[in-house]
């Protein structure tokens, strides 16, 4: 059971969180906790902040946040609470020693940069363990806080550490097996690890939902639940689409696409974990724990409509290669991609023509040097403030007339990079950024309000349909 940042920001939260997972303790829940909403980024700015204008000006910055820790102290422990009174203050002290650190080495590479921001960051979510685990005992719950750093252990890629599985299970099997056969509830904070030798990492933003899908798998558990603030994954962003509805059944490829193209309920690398053991995710509603949920399973049958959600992703950039040198020629793909791999640069989309190759990015930072080298290769010509939208459902290549529907849909929103053969069960492409909001509530209406609101006229002619 895993419970994000959104779930654990007060005591009225650690509280619901608690009494959840006390409703589910026959079945000898694990569970994984985020650091309280909005610490991880006051932590890792305070690393900033104690390079630019010393370790005291930095730990002020987090002020704010210990209070809120002490706060659900002395709303929810009084057995317990001056033993995590301490553990609050330790954690300040070792902060403190840190942003010390970090003051004497302002002019430190982003290597030891991104190692001393994980070492800060490391303590939200070790926080947010103790709490929730002092607040199981405090109500008589057998409960114990698991340091995450003793189970999973990664490379020393700081910022965005990779978990080294088989080292992973098996630390995770002898630190927490004996306290499940116990019924005693683990409580580890995600997101953290450590390496061989010992230093803390961190897997990146979101990792919680992978450290909860890793330790899940290492058990073997029946299934990994996400808590969340939503009922579970929604037919689009409920922000844009108000109509928005619950998905109550995915595929692990379906929940992927969504995930790793916007869908925020999930962390994109959360399934490869799940996938592999074939343990299904639900995603819950720690604020509706009775209400709709989404579950993902290795496999989910194809929808009434086909289209089961619609996804996107702003903030892309698009960079298109032109050559006739790439006509007929092998070795030309390699070539672009070798120069991306040099500077650790992820691609989402990629499309060809005959003499033209067309991908988007997020991530931009090594951009200027990426198109020096590509320049060598052809023309390149770079279109920023893109989006991407991703429609996903089973059935979607082999279903006749869907793409003519959805473009038509958006038949005057100018669409670039279309990508759909690379996958049965999503269409993906590109459109301007300020009229990406336009497209998802358009598509939304075409695929699932307007289906909704045809089904009612039925209704009301008496006429049986089937959902």
């Amino acid at each position: 059971m895993k419970f994000g940042g959104t779930s654990l920001e007060g005591a009225t939260a650690f509280q619901n969180a608690a009494r959840i997972v006390a409703e589910r303790i026959e079945r000898r829940p694990v569970v994984v906790v985020s650091a309280m909403a909005r610490f991880t980024d006051a932590l890792i700015t305070s690393v900033s902040e104690a390079a630019n204008a010393g370790a005291t000006v930095g730990l002020a910055t987090l002020d704010k946040h210990f209070d809120r820790h002490l706060r659900v102290i002395d709303a929810l422990l009084s057995k317990e609470g001056d033993r995590l009174r301490q553990r609050v203050e330790h954690c300040r002290s070792e902060i403190a020693g840190v942003l010390m650190t970090a003051a004497t080495e302002k002019n430190a590479d982003r290597r030891r940069r991104k190692a001393l921001e994980d070492a800060v960051a490391s303590n939200g979510e070790r926080l947010s363990a103790a709490l929730l685990a002092a607040v199981l005992v405090e109500n008589n719950y057998p409960a114990r806080d698991v340091d995450a750093r003793s189970c999973v252990i990664t490379d020393d890629e700081f910022g965005c550490a990779v978990p080294l599985m088989a080292e992973t299970f098996v630390r995770t099997q002898t630190q927490l097996q004996p306290l499940v056969e116990a019924s005693c509830v683990s409580v580890l904070g995600g997101f953290i690890g450590s390496t061989m030798t010992g230093e803390t990492t961190t897997l990146g933003r979101g990792g919680s939902d992978y450290t909860a899908a890793i330790i899940g798998a290492a058990l073997d558990s029946e299934e990994i639940q996400i808590w969340t603030d939503v009922p579970g994954v929604l037919t689009a962003d409920p922000r844009i689409a108000p109509k928005a509805r619950t998905v109550p059944r995915l595929s692990f490829a379906e929940a992927s696409e969504l995930a790793y193209f916007g869908a925020r309920v999930l962390h994109p690398k959360t399934l490869h974990p799940a996938v592999e053991r074939d343990i299904p995710v639900r995603i819950c509603n720690s604020r509706a724990p009775e209400g709709r949920n989404t579950v993902v399973v290795a496999a989910s049958e194809k929808s009434p409509q086909t289209v089961k959600a619609i996804a996107h992703k702003t903030g892309v950039t698009t960079v298109q290669i032109t050559s006739a040198r790439m006509l007929g020629a092998y070795g030309f793909l390699r070539a672009i991609f070798e120069i991306f791999d040099k500077y650790r640069t992820a691609v989402d989309v990629v499309t060809t023509s005959e003499v033209s190759v067309s991908l988007s990015l997020d991530d931009t930072t090594a951009l200027p040097q990426i198109v020096a080298e590509l320049e060598k290769l052809g023309a390149v010509s770079i279109e920023e403030e893109r989006a991407i939208l991703c429609i996903v459902g089973e059935g979607l290549r082999s279903t006749p007339g869907i793409a003519a529907r959805i473009f038509s849909t958006i038949s005057d929103i100018n669409v670039s990079l279309i990508s759909q053969g690379a996958s049965r069960i999503n269409l993906t492409f590109a459109v301007e950024e300020k009229r990406a909001r336009e497209a998802v509530m358009r598509l939304h209406k075409e695929f699932f309000e307007k289906s909704a609101e045809e089904h009612t006229a039925i209704d009301d002619w008496g006429v049986s349909v089937s959902a």
